[in-house]
């Protein structure tokens, strides 16, 4: 570490300041400052799969009747609570990334309707976490899977814009209820590097009356029209 802390001029790989981060056991934050010693601008902004700290899913239930989720840098679902799961079960599906279901998914089960505003934000906070993982497998698979599969999201990648996660309002789709305007209140996760908060707070009393009535059913009653529609329209696909 001495020619680190020296300031001396020496190219060294990320292989390299990994494999020394995993010899000193380093947590997140003295990992990064190793790669600032370095000047290695390539630290991933990834989730590292650990499991999250406990008090994340408290703050998460003890939000409830509002849906919360906490995302990766990618929008891989870390954790969430009931109402989520009640709200935007299509983004639970397999996988559990948001960014998938919301380009991979047709119109007419999406959780999210296409307005090209919010999509053109999603694409350039993608992006710009994608430049913290350049040359990441994972993330470079991951786009190239999103250019290939869908022109919406390849037209928005070409863009070059770059954004970050905004409070904004939003139509949420949901089948069982209908439609609901929420307001969405993004949050920075400090314990949890990369990771973020979204929660939905209905517009209106029209949103609360469709919120209360979704989260007084049973699961398999607001997950049975989901599972309808896909049979009926999308059996095919699989």
């Amino acid at each position: 570490m001495s020619w680190l802390e020296q300031g001396r001029e020496i190219n060294v790989s990320v292989q390299v300041l990994n494999a020394v981060a995993r010899t000193l056991s380093l947590d997140a934050a003295e990992k990064a400052h190793l790669y600032r010693m370095a000047d290695v601008p390539t630290v991933s902004s990834g989730h590292s799969g650990s499991a999250l700290p406990e008090e994340v899913q408290v703050i998460l239930d003890h939000l409830e009747p509002l849906p919360g989720v906490v995302l990766s840098a990618r929008y891989d679902v870390l954790a969430h609570n009931k109402p989520y799961e009640a709200l935007c079960p299509g983004f639970l599906l397999r996988e559990r990334n948001v960014a998938r279901r919301v380009f991979l998914t047709p119109e007419c089960c999406n959780t999210y309707h296409h307005n090209w505003d919010d999509l053109r934000r999603m694409v350039g906070y993608l992006r710009g976490a994608h430049a913290k993982n350049l040359g990441d497998p994972g993330w470079e698979e991951f786009v190239a899977e999103l250019c290939s599969e869908s022109e919406t999201f390849a037209s928005l990648w070409a863009l070059n814009d770059v954004a970050v996660p905004a409070s904004r309002t939003k139509l949420v789709r949901n089948l069982a209820v209908g439609e609901l305007e929420m307001f969405l209140t993004s949050m920075s996760l400090p314990s949890v590097p990369h990771a973020w908060m979204q929660v939905y707070t209905p517009t209106g009393e029209v949103g609360w009356g469709k919120l209360r009535e979704l989260l007084a059913m049973s699961p398999e009653q607001w997950e049975r029209p989901w599972v309808e529609h896909r049979e009926r329209f999308h059996a095919a696909a699989g």
